[in-house]
């Protein structure tokens, strides 16, 4: 969990507990009114639960002030925008998903993106993409949708060919390594990366594994525009429009990008990749 978010559960948890003391409750009175456990109370006021929007209706309630009800869902909304499960995402399925990345490429005009472990979506081709969608669904146990997101993963592409819109885009070497797919599947992902070499709005970056680092390669991370930077974890995916934020992204994507190789030197570790995978 990130510390942004945790800070944030915390502060709306003191809140609630003003509120409660306003009122002259104790943790205990406030639970009985709710008809909850006291441990409840505690972890909410502790930052150690998030509370759903009927806990926060049932507390304004509870000591008094169901006006202040507004306001504490106007935090948690905040909170979520920026922390966004992917239990709650993946609700229904990958596709709804897509659709949504589909929109913020539309909306913006220079997207940077960097990738540890994987070909960026943006550039992926419909097997591979086909594979990293199951692979997810059976982690997360999340509805099974695959061909109708790989449609929209791939409905996403036809940006790469707009005039006035630029990609740039970092992939660690390791990621053209990674089998999360079969041999063959690769072999068609790392030709279709090599393709794109040279085309006019995509410019590749690859970081080899030699090469002298000022940040370590973790997570990827993608800016838009200078306005938001989209990160992803197992469990969540952050949303940042922070200023500082956006701009702390900007400069590792900067230390990065000084570490990457593009054009012939890009394409011979992608080659170098293709070689290793066996077809027979």
């Amino acid at each position: 969990m990130s510390t942004d978010f945790q800070q944030a559960r915390i502060a709306l948890g003191v809140r609630l507990r003003e509120l409660r003391a306003e009122a002259g409750l104790t943790g205990r009175d406030l639970a009985t009114r709710c008809g909850w456990l006291p441990s409840k109370v505690s972890k909410l006021e502790n930052g150690r639960q998030t509370p759903k929007p009927a806990d926060l209706t049932a507390w304004a309630a509870a000591v008094g002030k169901p006006a202040a009800a507004a306001e504490l869902k106007g935090r948690l909304t905040g909170l979520e925008v920026t922390y966004r499960s992917w239990r709650r995402q993946l609700a229904t399925g990958h596709r709804a998903r897509q659709e949504s990345a589909a929109a913020e490429h539309l909306n913006s005009r220079v997207i940077r993106a960097y990738e540890a472990t994987v070909v960026p979506g943006i550039f992926q081709t419909a097997d591979y993409a086909r594979h990293l969608l199951q692979h997810s669904a059976d982690l997360r146990q999340t509805p099974r949708d695959t061909e109708a997101a790989v449609r929209a993963r791939m409905k996403r592409q036809a940006s790469l060919y707009e005039p006035g819109r630029v990609f740039h885009a970092l992939v660690w070497e390791a990621a053209l390594h990674v089998r999360i797919c079969p041999p063959g599947a690769l072999a068609a992902q790392l030709d279709r990366l090599a393709g794109l070499i040279g085309l006019d709005t995509v410019r590749l970056g690859i970081i080899p594994f030699e090469a002298a680092l000022t940040i370590t390669p973790r997570h990827g991370f993608w800016i838009y525009d200078e306005r938001l930077v989209i990160v992803e974890t197992i469990n969540a995916e952050m949303w940042l429009d922070d200023p500082a934020d956006i701009a702390l992204y900007g400069k590792a994507w900067d230390r990065l990008s000084a570490a990457s190789v593009h054009g012939r030197t890009a394409h011979r570790l992608i080659a170098r990749a293709r070689a290793a995978l066996d077809l027979a």
